[in-house]
């Protein structure tokens, strides 16, 4: 039960199954149980929730009516905000009734969805993995999650196997460690630009595509042995490992994320994110404040922005050359390639693509930055955009927003998504989801 200086908690999975309960100070505000949620649970989302109502972080746990029989319900969802944006020219709407609408370049890459009954189905460039007819019998059920590289897909199966096609090198071969590591017991799957890594339920990583990865997981290797709970791709070229132990372990390029050692003492504990541009990398720690390492030009260097991240930031978004930080008060702080700065406000969510950002208001609205031609500049949709959107995913130059009626707006470049006036009448309601 609450009291006047602790508060009910249940934690929750996103079926609504309670996994634990305790409690919790009401003298802290609830970023610090946002962020502890988010490190007992490594590249998952999570929502605060009183009854019906959502928590903000600025919100203070004291501030709350802590009547009989109220507790905080912290939900995991899902979606990972940490992991390696592809340079995908499309989007894919899931539809209420099970069914898919695509828009954008369809020449320069592939779709892979997988249906009710775990089945999977590609189309697009075949030399991408649009064509899985050579492992199609493995796809016939029980596949439960896909990832990509920029060319090639690896299907997770409920039974911990996991099945590759597409561009051998950038990933669709795992011949040379499939018998051994991916025939069962994997428990994660990722992908970065050219390769995939696994994580596996002994606690060790294993990697295959591109070369380069291999090798340079060598030099980490007694480092992610054991007790790895979660990976995430970061930048083009870079892994990171989440540790038992709140620490992180990063791999691949040198220059761009893969060596952190210049910031290693700050990453030994309380890791909560990890997510990166195209060259560099930024982690989100439990106390609030971001570490960042990697390219310098591409946010690798926050210097300039410094003593706004030493505290009360819940999440860190990027594209492809710049960081946003958003802080519990609905401020945003901003550094990378196109310089540094924050802003007071109400955002609530941030979405990167290419060049350009676009973010929630706390009433709905929607507030873009960035690149003109790639999303930055949604003037030309801003009427459908003042209210009622709940969710907006980016692709490489351009935006898709889901509002509340289920419906699609997008903007950007026509050729990569922003236009999708081909399939408009296919839009107006019923979408749940876009990737």
């Amino acid at each position: 039960m609450a009291t006047r200086s602790e508060i009910h908690l249940e934690l929750v999975e996103l079926s609504g199954h309670v996994i634990a309960q305790g409690g919790w100070s009401a003298t802290l505000r609830a970023d610090c149980l946002y962020r502890t949620a988010r490190l007992a649970k490594p590249g998952h989302r999570c929502r605060l929730l009183q009854g019906t109502q959502e928590i903000k972080p600025s919100t203070p746990l004291a501030a709350l009516d802590l009547s009989l029989g109220t507790c905080i319900q912290v939900v995991w969802i899902s979606n990972s905000t940490d992991a390696y944006k592809s340079h995908n020219n499309a989007f894919a709407a899931i539809k209420a009734n099970g069914s898919v609408v695509t828009w954008g370049c369809a020449t320069n890459g592939a779709f892979a969805a997988i249906k009710a009954g775990g089945s999977v189905v590609t189309w697009g460039d075949p030399e991408r993995g649009g064509d899985s007819s050579a492992v199609a019998a493995l796809l016939t059920e029980g596949v439960v999650q896909i990832v990509a590289t920029d060319a090639a897909f690896a299907a997770f199966k409920a039974n911990g196997s996991v099945v590759t096609w597409g561009k051998g090198n950038r990933g669709g071969d795992s011949s040379a460690v499939a018998a051994q590591f991916l025939a069962e017991g994997v428990a994660q799957v990722c992908g970065n630009l050219g390769a995939f890594a696994a994580r596996l339920s002994n606690g060790s990583v294993v990697t295959w595509g591109d070369a380069f990865f291999r090798f340079s997981l060598l030099a980490i290797a007694p480092l992610v042995a054991t007790d790895v709970v979660h990976i995430c791709a970061t930048s083009l070229t870079a892994f990171a490992a989440f540790k038992a132990n709140g620490s992180v372990v990063t791999w691949g390029s040198h220059f761009f994320g893969g060596d952190s050692s210049k910031v290693a003492p700050h990453l030994t504990e309380g890791v909560v994110q990890v997510c990166g541009t195209n060259t560099a990398c930024a982690a989100l720690m439990i106390d609030g404040s971001v570490v960042t390492w990697g390219n310098d030009a591409e946010g690798g260097d926050s210097s300039g922005v410094a003593s706004l991240l030493t505290e009360g930031v819940v999440e860190v978004y990027s594209n492809y050359r710049d960081f946003v930080a958003l802080k519990a008060d609905g401020s945003v702080v901003f550094w990378g390639d196109t310089g540094s700065w924050s802003h007071l406000g109400d955002i609530v969510q941030v979405c990167g693509g290419g060049g350009a950002f676009a973010a929630i208001r706390a009433g709905g609205s929607v507030v873009t930055w960035g690149d003109d031609d790639q999303g930055g500049d949604s003037s030309e949709v801003a009427a459908l955009l003042t209210e009622g959107v709940v969710q907006i995913c980016g692709s490489e130059m351009a935006f898709a927003a889901i509002k509340a009626d289920g419906s699609v707006v997008s903007w950007g470049n026509p050729r990569f998504g922003g236009d999708s006036s081909a399939v408009a009448h296919l839009l107006t309601e019923g979408v749940t989801a876009i990737f």
